[in-house]
């Protein structure tokens, strides 16, 4: 936007320039050929004067005044300091110079331009300045703007030059032309500050609802209940908006309709597998009757962990400020009541969380430290605003290619499951679940010095979606 504002406004000075250059050469053409024929009839009128009555004419001139010339007659040319170049000059040189030698015949012509304040007017070289008032040097100075004065010299017999001096009407045709004069350059930022001011409104008004929509497709991802878009703005953004509504009422249905359809299986589940428990109970053979009820067992904690990764994730709380310190050493408190050794290292500030769903989501990190490395030892640290946990555990570790999958439902690297083990392979999915509905994340690797870290994430300012 910038670049083309300013190359739009190079272009038209450009123009614009031209077009005064062209039209101040074009007037000062017809000023210096008007000034030259008066200036040639003045030269005609002085030659048909007797020699004794010239300066007769001269003084009469001079005290009638109002005269747009300064003319006197000279006993030799008078040296000036000539001034200016440029076309400007050229024009008007070559106009005069042209027209008096084909109107009077001569070749002896001399057109030059001076400064009024160094201009020399008589054989004595008295200065413009030190002439009376009377004698009209008054309309060759116009202060303060000091134009050039040209000035023309002509041989009017020898040994007697007519000198002829006059302004031409433009104030100042040497000044040139400045590019970057405070002006134009006081214009051009104006211009450029009011395009980009109208252009920033503009384009404002047309991306905000994008900016609306751009947010409201983040938070869709963590929190289907988030309220709907405004469908206003442009037609084609209001439209989008629309469909945006209503792909979220849909998403938002469907997933309601799995759980009531989870909810509705494990509620069917529950009636048979008591039944067969029942059953189980009443055989005869005390191993068969311990395999049945093990069996039995897997497939009821397969149901409530099927119910758990549904709908358990569902914690609705207000986030607030909470002391991970302190909750930390809660869980590792109770810990060791069960027989873990866990220790706690390190102090960070209280961060704002949902503090359910953070003890659950810490407590099972721990339970699974505890639980394959008998202790853990647990380090809290802030650095840049992101507070990190890293909990090692003492056990045997994960293999590499199975770090990522353990965060999977259901998966356990521990093929047990029965009543001793417990578990459904839910514990880690679920407080990834809660790290990154905080912002944040954990990850799993194998420590070098043995046994498995666990490092949970959490940036100090974040938006904490529903769970």
């Amino acid at each position: 936007m910038i670049a083309g504002v300013l190359a739009a406004q190079v272009a038209s000075y450009t123009i614009w320039t031209s077009q005064v250059r062209a039209s101040q050469l074009e007037q000062l053409d017809e000023l210096s050929s008007n000034m030259a024929f008066s200036i040639a009839s003045t030269m005609k009128f002085f030659r048909s004067l007797p020699v004794d009555y010239r300066h007769i004419v001269l003084d009469q001139l001079r005290s009638m005044g109002g005269t747009r010339f300064f003319v006197s007659v000279n006993e030799r040319r008078i040296p000036v300091a000539d001034i200016g170049s440029g076309p400007e000059k050229e024009v008007v040189v070559s106009n005069v110079r042209t027209i008096l030698t084909q109107q009077l015949s001569i070749d002896d012509v001399v057109v030059e331009f001076s400064r009024p304040e160094t201009l020399r007017v008589f054989n004595n070289e008295v200065l413009l300045y030190d002439l009376p008032p009377r004698w009209g040097q008054h309309s060759l100075l116009m202060e303060p703007l000091s134009p050039p004065i040209l000035v023309v010299q002509l041989e009017l017999a020898p040994d007697t030059w007519l000198y002829v001096a006059t302004l031409l009407g433009v104030p100042d045709i040497f000044s040139g032309y400045r590019w970057l004069s405070e002006e134009r350059l006081l214009a051009g930022i104006v211009v450029l500050l009011t395009v980009l001011a109208l252009s920033l409104l503009g384009i404002t008004s047309v991306t905000r609802p994008l900016a609306r929509l751009s947010r409201a497709a983040r938070q869709l991802g963590d929190d289907l209940d988030s309220p709907p878009l405004k469908e206003s703005g442009p037609k084609e953004v209001a439209a989008t908006a629309v469909a945006f509504n209503r792909m979220q009422r849909r998403i938002r249905e469907q997933v309601e309709e799995r759980e009531r359809l989870f909810s509705a299986i494990s509620h069917d589940l529950k009636t048979p597998i008591t039944r067969m428990r029942l059953r189980a109970e009443m055989l005869d053979d005390p191993l068969q009757r311990e395999r049945f009820c093990a069996s039995l067992d897997e497939l009821s904690e397969l149901v409530k962990g099927a119910l758990a990764s549904v709908k358990g994730l569902d914690l609705h709380e207000e986030p607030q400020p909470t002391d991970l310190n302190a909750l930390t050493t809660e869980l590792a408190e109770a810990l060791r009541l069960q027989g873990g050794e866990v220790q706690v290292a390190g102090q960070v500030a209280p961060l704002t969380v949902k503090p359910l769903a953070m003890k659950r989501c810490l407590a099972n990190l721990l339970e699974n430290a505890v639980f394959y490395g008998q202790r853990a030892r647990v380090t809290l640290e802030e650095q840049a605003g992101v507070v990190r946990l890293h909990i090692h555990d003492s056990g045997p570790g994960i293999p590499k290619d199975q770090l990522g999958r353990v965060f999977s439902p259901f998966v356990r690297l521990e093929v047990s499951r029965s009543r001793h083990t417990g578990g459904s392979g839910l514990g880690l999915g679920i407080a990834r679940h809660i790290a990154r509905a905080h912002g944040g994340d954990i990850t799993l690797a194998n420590h070098p010095a043995g046994g498995l870290l666990a490092t949970l994430t959490l940036p100090r300012q974040s938006s904490v979606t529903d769970l």
